[in-house]
């Protein structure tokens, strides 16, 4: 119980710095209004009201409590996950990535209706979409979630 505790301390961790990021880019920037960190970083504030890549932004306005529920579902899933296999290192902190930053986003879009973005990186005019703290963790978890399914898999007859 220990550990599962501990997994969900850092759920909590990536939802307050995800949180607290976007909190300072809402007071520190305009909808659309963009500042240039670096050559190839931007900082800019934009609503998403899709999911990853934008994909069903311009639904009309259902996919909002869809990606909610949906988020909370896999949230719940994740969870069951994480305390199934909490002695474990690379599958429950790939699976607290996830969450933290599933429920991060889903504060978003019952606060706003929309994900807040604001990290822009770009190279020679083409920029990648807009993301955030959350959609990093999610990332990060879900890439870590897929080495530990190809390398660290048992072996078989364990």
């Amino acid at each position: 119980m220990p550990r599962f505790a501990a997994w969900l301390g850092l759920a909590a961790l990536v939802i307050v710095l995800d949180q607290l990021t976007k909190f300072w880019v809402l007071s520190a920037l305009r909808l659309g209004e963009r500042i240039e960190v670096t050559p190839f970083f931007n900082l800019i504030l934009v609503f998403n009201p899709g999911a990853a890549f934008s994909f069903l932004s311009d639904a009309g306005g259902w996919q909002r409590w869809f990606f909610v529920a949906l988020a909370l579902a896999v949230s719940g899933w994740l969870t069951f996950l994480i305390r199934s296999h909490a002695a474990e290192r690379l599958l429950p902190l790939a699976a607290t990535l996830i969450l933290g930053g599933a429920l991060g986003n889903v504060i978003d879009r019952i606060r706003f209706g929309a994900v807040a973005d604001f990290v822009d990186v770009h190279a020679a005019g083409w920029h990648w979409p807009a993301f955030n703290v959350a959609d990093s963790a999610i990332s990060v978890g879900v890439a870590l979630l897929v080495w530990q399914q190809l390398f660290h898999a048992p072996k078989e007859g364990q």
